[in-house]
């Protein structure tokens, strides 16, 4: 019996395609200081699974979670956006 998972899924923009079949996405967020409660920006990258080598720096594209296709890859692309 089959269990539907909820998979993660982000939207960020690809800061390198210089891999075979891979992109790095860069995904940034705000948080906010527990004492001083100020805003501040928080990035983090992630490494997508591109099969057609078709997404390029600067594209805005919406990933999900998967099987582990490497050892740092967990993530594919769903499709690309217009913008963030």
């Amino acid at each position: 019996m089959k269990e539907n998972k909820i998979l993660k899924k982000f939207k960020g923009e690809v800061v390198s395609d210089k891999m075979e079949k891979t992109v790095v996405v860069k995904i940034d967020r705000f948080k906010m200081h527990p004492r001083y409660h100020k805003r501040y920006k928080v990035s983090k990258k992630y490494k997508v699974h591109d099969p057609k080598n078709q997404y390029k720096i600067g594209d805005v594209i919406e990933f999900i979670e998967c099987r582990p296709m490497s050892k740092d890859k967990r993530w594919r692309v769903v499709y690309k956006n217009t913008r963030i």
